[in-house]
């Protein structure tokens, strides 16, 4: 049975699973590249007023997703089947590398065909820690789109809602598309 939607004065309850991305990325200046040494979730989610959300962040991995293979979907799949079934939330919210994104909604969209809740994928094309940012935007996009979408698999990206089948990465606009059939 699926959650309920909460009466207006309680909290809409999200877990969102953190995977790295270029969204958690930070400069390294010793180094001299970017890393995936600091999580940066926490404070980006601190950022968003929300007073009437309550946002779990769960750490899941912290790679970029071009690492994201067979076995990494497979343990992102299984921290979702942990978050549905403890059935303490309304939505669920993955952050994710935007250059395999598309491929996680689709196997996440197959092994899950029939949720009972919206989960949502998001990520951002310039790390949060970085001037230009769209991370804050995209993140607080998803958690509005987590409120109003129909059980499924979605990406959501720069204002749009792209349901798992069709989401595709658009290389000369830096943004996730949906794919023309």
């Amino acid at each position: 049975m699926p959650p309920e939607r909460p009466p207006s004065d309680s909290l809409f309850r999200i877990v969102l699973l953190a995977t790295g991305g270029t969204i958690e990325k930070s400069y390294d200046a010793h180094a001299g590249h970017l890393t995936l040494d600091r999580p940066v979730i926490d404070t980006l989610v601190g950022r968003l007023v929300q007073p009437d959300i309550n946002l779990r962040v769960e750490r899941v991995m912290a790679i970029d997703s071009l690492e994201m293979g067979a076995a990494e979907r497979q343990r992102l799949g299984d921290a979702l089947d942990d978050a549905l079934a403890a059935d303490a939330s309304h939505a669920v919210l993955i952050t994710h590398g935007t250059d395999t994104l598309a491929e996680t909604a689709r196997a996440l969209a197959e092994r899950f065909p029939s949720l009972d809740r919206p989960v949502v994928l998001t990520g951002a094309m310039v790390p949060f820690r970085a001037a230009d940012s769209d991370a804050l935007q995209n993140v607080a996009q998803a958690i509005m789109a987590c409120r109003l979408l129909l059980p499924g698999v979605y990406a959501v990206f720069h204002g749009r809602v792209i349901e798992a089948a069709k989401i595709a990465k658009d290389y000369q606009r830096l943004t996730l598309v949906e794919r023309a059939d």
